[in-house]
């Protein structure tokens, strides 16, 4: 790259001088020649002036006096009708440049001079003609060489920028260097790198928010084969088949989830749903945990409400908020539905320590946790919450109480109603 703007600049200097110096040489050669010719022919015509004054004053052609009057390195020849030639100085033995002037008794001034005078003269010329045609060339290779790595040297950081995103590495460089087209290109590259980086990001969170959502419903699932596999009992084979397609279902839901998140975190698919009808199903999938965990796990509040949302995203965070009290809270779990103004609020509630106070809602934020987990269970089920228009809050830290808050359909009478499962 170098070499070649390198070698085209030079070429293109070259060729300008080329030009322009052969053309000047031309020029100047035949301006000198022009020049000494006329010097000769001047001298003529003063030699026959003063010929011409000698005659009429009928003098004898004195070649001392005209040796006098004519220029060094010169000869002059001065042939007068009816009178010997007279010569003034010596013979040029090579090429000369010559002159002649006639005047009004008819005597003839012939004047010669060497023509290696305009060979010298035209010699000079051309040293220097040719001094400032060698000293355009170092300026233009200089020139040249400047504007090589101002150009190349963007180009090879763009080169190394692109290798860069292809190893895996889209951080941008929001590096410019003053030629718009290789800003352009630096502008693209940086997009691009932009672009790679959120589609990492994007494929990297849904990993993690894959293996994280999906542990709880095959665990669930995983925990019902069992039981089918150790009992006899047909009817208990039944049930808990049903139980483990409705956790395949559940799990089918969740990918799905996931997946239409992981293309636009906006999409919903909210619908009227029956509330109560998640709550229960939860209560009953996380029976088995709590009484291994000599624990109990309560559902109290109002039924009878319809709220908005996807009853699939709404188990889910409901499972993430029971699950995390089984894990990291004590004593009893409640499950608590209420009404404010147009929402339907589920709380989640129980009497371990709770929340460290530092963390306040940053409880949300991703690898944010304040008992060694993964801190990607909370973050997820908000994101599920606020994808159908709903929010989930840490409404107090000791003891933790998580709510959700849901948009409602038009509000039925609500019944009161407690349920203790153990």
């Amino acid at each position: 790259m170098r070499r070649r703007l390198i070698n085209s600049t030079l070429a293109v200097v070259l060729v300008v001088i080329a030009v322009f110096g052969v053309s000047l040489v031309i020029v100047e050669t035949r301006t000198i020649t022009s020049s000494a010719q006329d010097r000769i022919e001047s001298e003529a015509l003063r030699l026959v002036g003063i010929v011409e004054a000698n005659i009429l004053e009928r003098k004898p052609i004195d070649a001392q006096a005209l040796a006098e009057q004519l220029d060094a390195g010169r000869y002059a020849r001065v042939q007068v009708p009816g009178r010997v030639s007279v010569e003034v100085g010596e013979r040029i033995p090579d090429s000369v440049i010559r002159g002649s002037a006639r005047g009004e008794q008819g005597e003839l001034v012939v004047v010669e001079e060497s023509r290696s005078t305009v060979t010298r003269e035209v010699g000079r010329t051309l040293a220097v003609v040719g001094a400032v045609a060698l000293l355009a060339v170092v300026a233009a290779v200089l020139l040249a060489v400047r504007q090589a790595n101002r150009l190349a040297s963007p180009l090879t950081d763009l080169a190394e920028t692109a290798e860069r995103l292809g190893s895996g590495d889209p951080r941008p460089r929001h590096k410019r260097y003053g030629v718009p087209e290789l800003d352009r290109v630096a502008d693209v590259l940086d997009s691009s790198a932009e672009r790679i980086a959120r589609m990492l990001t994007a494929e990297r969170r849904l990993a993690a928010d894959a293996s994280h959502q999906l542990r709880t419903p095959l665990t669930a699932l995983s925990m019902r084969l069992e039981e089918i596999t150790v009992t006899e009992d047909l009817e208990t084979v039944r049930e808990e088949a049903t139980i483990a397609l409705t956790q395949v279902e559940r799990l089918t839901d969740v990918v799905e989830r996931l997946l239409t998140n992981s293309r636009d975190p906006r999409t919903g698919s909210a619908v009227p749903f029956d509330l109560d009808e998640v709550v229960k199903q939860q209560v009953e999938e996380w029976r088995p945990a709590y009484r291994s965990a000599g624990r109990a796990i309560v559902r109290s509040g109002k039924t009878g409400m319809r709220a908005v949302g996807t009853p699939g995203a709404v188990s889910q965070v409901l499972a993430t908020l029971v699950e995390n009290a089984l894990m990291h809270g004590g004593g009893t779990v409640a499950l608590r539905t209420r009404v404010i103004g147009n929402q339907a609020v589920l709380e989640v509630t129980d009497e371990g320590p709770g929340v460290p106070p530092d963390l306040g809602n940053r409880i949300f934020e991703r690898a944010i946790s304040g008992r060694n987990s993964t801190g990607i269970g909370l973050a997820v089920a908000r994101d599920l919450a606020e994808a159908d228009g709903g929010r989930l809050e840490l409404l107090q830290t000791q003891p933790p109480v998580f709510a959700l808050f849901l948009s409602m359909t038009t509000p039925e009478p609500p019944v009161e109603a407690e349920q203790t499962v153990r």
